[in-house]
C-alpha cells in the first residue's frame, strides 16, 4: 500500500476481546482501517484501539447493538460517510446462554438468536447495501463448530450458529454477481475467556476429541480471517472453513 493511500475499511463486531480482538489486530497489521464495534465493553475496546494505534494502525470505536436493526443501519451509514465504504465485514459478535432444552427460557433463546443470528443478518444486509454499489467486498461470518456438530446443553447457540451457515450460503449466491464474497469460519475450542472458565478435567475431556491435542489460539482464527479478507481468496465464496484442530471433519 502506497504512503498516503486511503486504507480499506474493515468492521469487526464484538471486537473488544478474544477472537474479535485478535482479528482486529491482525487486520490492522494487514493495512486495514479498523472500525471496532462493541456493545458495553468500552474500556476494553479503547485499550484495543490504543494497541492498534501504537503499532501504527488506524482504528475507530463504534458502539452499537448488533441486534438492533435501526442502530446497525444508522452506524453503517455513518461509517460510510465518515471514513469510506466498508470493504470487509467480520460478524464476530456472539453470546452463549447454555442449558438443557426443557429448562430453556424464552428470553434466553431470544437473546442468543437476536445477537448470534439476527445481528449477523442485520450487519450483513447493511454492509451489502454499500458493497454491492462498489462491486467488491468480503463478508466473513464467525460461526462455530457447535453449529456443525451440535452439543448437548447448547441448543440455542447451535441453532443460531447453524442458521448463520445456511444464511451465508444463500447470501453468497445472491451477492456473487456483484463480486461480494461471503464465507464462514467455524472455530473449535479456542483459548479465550469463554474456555478459561472450564476446569482442567473439562479441558482434558475436550482435548480427547481434538486430534491435534491442543486448544487453538485466537490468532489461529485471525490468520484465516485475514486470508478471506484479502484478494488472495478472490475465488472463495459460500465456503465453511473449520479452525478446530480436527475436532470436526
Amino acid at each position: 500500500m502506497q504512503t498516503g493511500e486511503r486504507k480499506p475499511i474493515a468492521v469487526v463486531t464484538g471486537a473488544s476481546r478474544g477472537i474479535g480482538a485478535a482479528i482486529a489486530l491482525r487486520l490492522a497489521r494487514e493495512g486495514y482501517h479498523l472500525i471496532l464495534n462493541y456493545g458495553s465493553s468500552e474500556e476494553k475496546a479503547r485499550q484495543l484501539q490504543t494497541l492498534i494505534q501504537a503499532g501504527g494502525g488506524k482504528a475507530e470505536l463504534c458502539q452499537f447493538d448488533v441486534a438492533n436493526s435501526a442502530q446497525v443501519n444508522e452506524k453503517f451509514d455513518w461509517i460510510a460517510k465518515t471514513f469510506g465504504k466498508v470493504s470487509v465485514l467480520v460478524n464476530n459478535a456472539g453470546i452463549s446462554i447454555d442449558g438443557l432444552l426443557i429448562r430453556m427460557k424464552d428470553e434466553d433463546l431470544e437473546k442468543v438468536l437476536s445477537v448470534d443470528l439476527k445481528g449477523a443478518i442485520y450487519c450483513t444486509r447493511a454492509a451489502a447495501n454499500h458493497m454491492m454499489r462498489e462491486r467488491k467486498g468480503s463478508i466473513i461470518q464467525i460461526s462455530s463448530v457447535i453449529g456443525e456438530m451440535g452439543n448437548a446443553g447448547q441448543g440455542a447457540y447451535a441453532a443460531a450458529k447453524a442458521g448463520l451457515i445456511g444464511f451465508s450460503k444463500s447470501i453468497a449466491k445472491e451477492l456473487g454477481s456483484r463480486q461480494v464474497r461471503v464465507n464462514v469460519v467455524t472455530p473449535g475450542f479456542i483459548a479465550t475467556d469463554m474456555t478459561g472458565v472450564l476446569t482442567d478435567a473439562q479441558k482434558e475431556d475436550i482435548l480427547r476429541t481434538v486430534p491435534l491435542g491442543f486448544l487453538g489460539e485466537p490468532e489461529d482464527v485471525a490468520a484465516l480471517v485475514a486470508f478471506l479478507a484479502s484478494p488472495a481468496s478472490r475465488y472463495l465464496t459460500g465456503q465453511v472453513i473449520g479452525v478446530n484442530g480436527g475436532m470436526y471433519m
